[in-house]
């Protein structure tokens, strides 16, 4: 356990790293903490610190850096973010996320979360619901069948499916027929959960050919519908921690250029209430220990369709990120919900 001394010098640690960049030596440690202690005292509680895995001395310096779990205690423990709320912004930061038509909000939103924060924004375009009207089965060879999903605002997904057995196509039209009779305007969820209490009455083969054809439709439409706007990658290359080292700014090139990828970092929180932070480093959720991500969901009408937030460096103003990320948040939930 830390005591309330180890504490105050962690945070103010922490706080010096990130305004300076520079290690923080005990001196300054000693003047930033407002505490008074002597030199000796001061590396030995940083020599605690060290050995908790908190702070770590660079082979250059005689001062210390936050770690990924320096970082993560500071930010759960130390950090007082405030609540803007929606009146603090200027009236021209409010005007780019006015009610209009959902894409140009998300753009807007990606390109506001970039200009404020100096990172990335990325936002998750809106998921539609997964919802099928019709669907229909066509034999295109011996165990292969192309699914054709149609959803209700005409959209149309294909998806060839592989079947363990040869079906007819007058087998493929009696499914087929039985899953637009029952199940026309289910979503893919809900049709998933009933047949898995229904399969009992169906033949098994075909019932196992309707839960194949619920899966790729299911793929289907998530991959129609997963879009990702990102705002402000060009940022990184003016951050002084990522400039010098050319091999690490292409990985996270690489990393926006990957949608999916991103879209795997950004689903944690769509699950989650209120903003997170990811620390790079510290799991498998952020790949580089250079980065960090806060986000946050927003809803529309009270349910919760995407995700947005901010990229940045490891060494970032936390507390004014989530502000950032928190406004923008409820200004997009306010944009795209009908009053």
């Amino acid at each position: 356990m830390m005591d309330d001394r180890a504490k105050i010098l962690l945070k103010a640690l922490v706080e010096r790293y990130i305004a300076d960049g520079q290690p923080v030596g005990s001196r300054t440690l000693s003047r930033a903490s407002g505490l008074e202690l002597s030199a000796a005292t001061i590396r030995n509680v940083m020599a605690d610190l060290e050995e908790l895995g908190l702070i770590v001395s660079p082979h250059t310096s005689a001062g210390r850096v936050p770690t990924a779990r320096g970082y993560r205690m500071f930010v759960d423990t130390m950090l007082t973010a405030r609540q803007l709320s929606l009146n603090d912004l200027d009236a021209q930061t409010r005007e780019q996320l006015l009610p209009d038509q959902p894409q140009r909000v998300i753009a807007n939103a990606a390109q506001m979360l970039s200009s404020l924060s100096q990172f990335v924004g990325v936002v998750t375009a809106p998921r539609k619901p997964s919802v099928f009207r019709h669907i229909e089965f066509l034999r295109l060879g011996e165990k292969r069948v192309l699914v054709i999903l149609v959803a209700p605002d005409g959209d149309v997904q294909n998806r060839v499916i592989f079947t363990p057995q040869d079906f007819s196509q007058a087998q493929l039209v009696e499914a087929s027929n039985i899953l637009n009779t029952h199940y026309s305007g289910l979503s893919i969820e809900a049709m998933r959960e009933r047949l898995k209490s229904e399969v009992d009455q169906l033949r098994s083969d075909m019932a196992a050919l309707m839960q194949q054809a619920v899966q790729a439709g299911s793929e289907a439409l998530a991959e129609s519908t997963d879009q990702v706007v990102v705002s402000g990658e060009r940022n990184l290359l003016t951050v002084e921690d990522f400039s010098n080292d050319l091999g690490s700014l292409r990985r996270m090139f690489d990393l926006f250029e990957q949608k999916t990828q991103l879209m795997r970092l950004l689903d944690g929180s769509s699950r989650a209430e209120g903003v997170q932070i990811y620390i790079g480093g510290e799991s498998q959720v952020v790949p580089f220990e250079e980065l960090s991500v806060v986000s946050a969901p927003y809803e529309i009408n009270g349910q919760v369709v995407g995700t947005l937030g901010v990229i940045g460096p490891t060494r970032m103003a936390y507390d004014r990120m989530i502000e950032i990320v928190d406004i923008t948040s409820r200004l997009v939930s306010n944009a795209l919900s009908q009053k």
